[in-house]
């Protein structure tokens, strides 16, 4: 299988090996046709977004307004501070001239002279790496004024590395705006999109850094070829990410559609001491887990995930074996957004802490049934009622690890549990009382 964004060519982020490979022969052939074109073929290829919402790229292309008085924008999100992904530094790493091919046609087809690629502030080396790449393209005439004479047309784009603080929040589209505007990264209500109204109120689009990536192979192949990789509805290649309890963790690219068992058992080589599996998180942190039980006939694609209860995010795979402590791994996960939340919207600010604080006190030994109860009903009244899909992001693994592992977290729960009265008079310190009474 021909690998699409990570192809198998020794020192290919060397601009003359990308030269002699193809590079930039793609813009060359987007240039000989209109912006309309190039995304009607982005479009038909199937393309979709590989950030996580896997929302139709050629689509979203086609939000932006034809005729503006406004500048447009193109923003890469780079920010890759979902845990379990790890794919997009890969790119900045092995392939990204590539990535600035897909930025520059993806500009003129949306009509955009500038763009932004938004790196996560933690990613130094990459950073570093890709600011080198840009500087050489434009030092061969790949970017800016000189692209007019390289490539003997009227078009010309920039684009800028945005550095970010390390905010989780900010690889959501629009407070990774608020974040390029020198803002705190707050997500903004939508409507209006970031079509209408983006970057300084000037039509803008988004798209993930391998989603991009794919745009030159797309326009020199042919979006009938691509459109036949892997899974009919959701076709091309991913990059998957797979770590944890596996013999060979590591960024994969394959088709989408492969076999969630072929990924960690042939790909990945299985389970380190042949192991069983309890526990596989399919597509980053935030997605619902699945268990180690129920993965026979399970593909990895957008539709088949959804039909087995979670979703493909970004292709990280993390995999726990038998052994694995759920209530730990959750504690983790829910500290983890709890600390990233950005409060602006009460039931994530809230609901988060409440969900930390609950499953600490499960594993203190101080938790009964109801509170795995209470848990569900926090992690539902946080689903759907935040501004952005953080408050999704917290209360997914919360709401369906303890729904489809109830077993495992009922061994660290009691029926009943005594826990200190608070001092709320002189006469009640020090004493004690049932959890149940004190619920009434």
């Amino acid at each position: 299988m021909e690998r699409i964004v990570l192809p198998d060519i020794p020192n290919l982020n060397q601009i003359d090996v990308y030269l002699t490979n193809g590079g930039f022969e793609s813009f060359k052939k987007a240039l000989s046709q209109s912006p309309d074109d190039i995304i009607d073929q982005v479009k038909k290829s199937g393309l979709r977004g590989r950030g996580g919402a896997a929302f139709s790229a050629g689509l979203k292309w086609s939000f932006m307004p034809k005729t503006t008085d406004k500048p447009k924008y193109l923003c890469i999100n780079g920010d890759e501070s979902e845990p379990g992904s790890f794919k997009d530094r890969q790119v900045f790493e092995d392939n990204p001239f590539q990535l600035i091919e897909g930025a520059i046609i993806t500009c003129y087809a949306i009509g955009a002279k500038v763009a932004y690629l938004y790196i996560r502030g933690e990613y130094h080396k990459w950073i570093k790496l890709m600011q080198k790449a840009i500087e050489v393209a434009y030092d061969r005439g790949f970017l800016g004024e000189s692209m007019k004479k390289t490539f003997g047309n009227d078009f010309s784009c920039d684009l800028y590395i945005h550095k970010g603080a390390g905010a989780y929040i900010c690889g959501e589209e629009s407070s990774l705006m608020n974040s390029i505007e020198g803002y705190r990264g707050y997500p903004r209500v939508k409507p209006p999109f970031p079509a209408q109204k983006g970057l300084w109120g000037c039509p803008t689009t988004i798209n993930n850094v391998e989603t991009i990536t794919n745009v030159p192979k797309i326009i020199s192949n042919g979006w009938e070829w691509y459109s036949k990789i892997g899974a009919q509805k959701h076709p091309g290649t991913l990059l998957y990410g797979i770590s944890g309890h596996v013999n060979k963790p590591g960024v994969y690219e394959l088709p989408t559609g492969i076999l969630l068992t072929d990924l960690i058992f042939n790909t990945a080589s299985g389970i380190p001491n042949n192991k069983k599996v309890k526990c596989v998180i399919p597509g980053g942190s935030s997605m619902p887990p699945l268990r180690g039980d129920q993965l026979e006939g399970i593909r990895m694609d957008a539709e088949s995930l959804k039909e087995a209860g979670s979703a493909i995010g970004i292709g990280g795979v993390m995999v726990m074996d038998e052994d694995t402590n759920l209530l730990k791994v959750l504690i983790r996960i829910t500290h983890f957004y709890h600390h990233e939340s950005c409060g602006q919207c009460t039931p994530c600010r809230e609901g988060t802490g409440w969900m930390e604080k609950t499953l600490h006190r499960i594993l203190e030994g101080n938790g009964t049934s109801k509170d795995l109860d209470l848990l569900i009903s926090v992690a539902e009244n946080i689903e759907g009622n935040t501004v952005c899909a953080l408050g999704d992001a917290a209360a997914w693994p919360v709401k369906f690890m303890i729904q489809r592992f109830r077993d495992e977290f009922e061994q660290y729960v009691k029926n009943e549990v005594t826990i200190p009265v608070p001092n709320k008079v002189h006469s009640m310190r020090n004493t004690s009382a049932p959890l149940a009474n004190l619920h009434k």
